[in-house]
């Protein structure tokens, strides 16, 4: 893929392992700066009180679900916009961009809706403390309400990378996280005029970070909309190919609010624990999302013009890379556990259960690369059903029924649900992929670099 830029590349004839070393430092940075303040609302959240602390860990799960519909409409234009690309007509790549903005304006109204009706009853059945429950209410309709910010920003980065762009997102996002972190002690604390806010606070500062990082976006990503009567193919189109996505993102929320409803029967602390693990996980993932995110487009791109032995070549450069950087997480999870939780909880119940639980969980780091990589190869070459059977099998079969069944033996079993998963579903997805190989491999131009 060419253009007049002097930084995007050639997705059919640069080496691969130049490509993803070009596109995923940008998206790790920008995804670090995420992470962090992802971190640091929750260090200042669980310095003002412990209930607004384990109010975050409630609603992470609808956050994950706001970030399922928008990343997810943005992947499925992002790997269209590629097809398009990958067999040279840049005008309905053009047309599919353009369809963006309206979709992702769309989805948030009918999200943000369905959201401030919900919020009261989710909170009741989350948790039996009416603090927390209030908590819930107050922190979750702010950040799903006005949740603008993340729709746009996500569908209008994914426009950009989908050409090789991964300056400016990178810019927006670390320009939203920034603000996000510099107001968060101000509005949850007070500053001079601002009155003290509380968990309210947060959610304000968090609004305000996403909605920076779209404006910045916005001036290069929106692009002129297609006729009205082109919508309708192109949504099809779209969703289609973000359907795997969206439902991954969405498993995950349905299985951590699965997860939260069993550790519930033991404590909040526990509850708070899971929490803290996936604040945490936020970070240590990032060279893994970094991953995922590169790969759709080139692997998109590959499919399209009949490289399918680059297609290959991507993958396996992916995984070894995912590997390798995840490295860093088992050896923080198995060697610092209890210096991880302390930075956001002084009880000494999340401290005990969390160290055991750290240091089961981070076994699960290194089959998971492969775990989380094989649906998004499949759904970059098209393959919605195995993408989509992985997810399911990941989510709904393995991760809340293995949990379930693990916590009625011991709270310190129910840890091994993760590395039992993630085992699993690597040796599925390995079956599915070599089969993809051998239907496929003989249609395709063999050509890898």
């Amino acid at each position: 893929m060419k253009s007049s830029s002097k930084r995007e590349l050639d997705f059919g004839n640069d080496k691969i392992i130049k490509i993803l070393l070009k596109l995923a430092p940008p998206v790790m940075l920008a995804q670090l700066i995420q992470a962090l303040y992802n971190l640091i609302d929750s260090y200042f959240v669980g310095s003002y009180s412990e209930s607004g602390l384990t109010a975050l860990s409630k609603i992470y799960p609808l956050q994950l679900l706001m970030i399922a519909l928008a990343v997810g409409t943005g992947v499925g234009i992002n790997t269209l916009m590629s097809h398009f690309l990958g067999v040279g007509d840049n005008e309905k790549s053009n047309e599919a961009a353009g369809v963006g903005t309206p979709l992702a304006c769309a989805i948030w109204i009918i999200f943000a809706e369905i959201c401030w009706f919900i919020m009261p009853f989710y909170a009741q059945i989350s948790t039996d403390t009416k603090q927390i429950a209030d908590e819930v209410v107050v922190y979750g309709r702010m950040v799903c309400v006005c949740s603008f910010g993340i729709f746009f920003e996500s569908v209008w980065t994914k426009i950009l990378q989908a050409v090789g762009n991964m300056k400016v997102p990178m810019i927006a996002q670390i320009a939203g996280a920034l603000v996000n972190i510099v107001l968060d002690p101000i509005m949850i604390f007070g500053l001079g005029f601002i009155p003290k806010m509380g968990i309210a606070g947060a959610a304000i500062a968090t609004v305000i970070g996403q909605s920076t990082a779209a404006v910045i976006v916005m001036f290069k990503g929106f692009k002129k909309p297609p006729k009205f009567s082109k919508f309708g193919k192109y949504i099809k189109r779209i969703y289609l190919l973000g359907f795997p996505n969206i439902l991954m993102q969405m498993a995950y929320t349905f299985y951590i609010f699965g997860l939260n409803l069993i550790l519930k029967t033991f404590s909040d602390q526990v509850v708070t624990v899971l929490g803290l693990y996936y604040k945490w996980q936020s970070v240590i993932f990032i060279p893994l999302g970094a991953m995922q995110t590169c790969i759709v487009p080139v692997i998109s791109f590959n499919f399209a013009a009949g490289l399918f032995g680059r297609c290959r070549k991507t993958l396996k450069d992916s995984v070894l890379l995912g590997m390798a950087l995840m490295l860093i997480g088992v050896l923080s999870f198995e060697l610092i556990p209890t210096q991880l939780l302390m930075t956001f909880s002084k009880d000494a119940d999340v401290i005990s259960i969390g160290t055991v639980a750290f240091r089961i969980i981070g076994i699960s780091f290194i089959p998971l690369v492969t775990s989380l990589i094989y649906p998004v190869y499949f759904q970059a070459i098209g393959s919605a059903f195995k993408s989509s059977m992985l997810t399911i099998l990941r989510t709904v079969v393995l991760l809340v029924p293995l949990g379930f069944i693990f916590s009625k033996i011991g709270l310190d079993w129910f840890w091994l649900t993760f590395p039992c998963t993630e085992i699993i579903t690597t040796i599925v997805g390995f079956i599915l992929y070599k089969k993809e190989n051998k239907k496929i491999s003989l249609k395709f131009t063999e050509r890898t670099r």
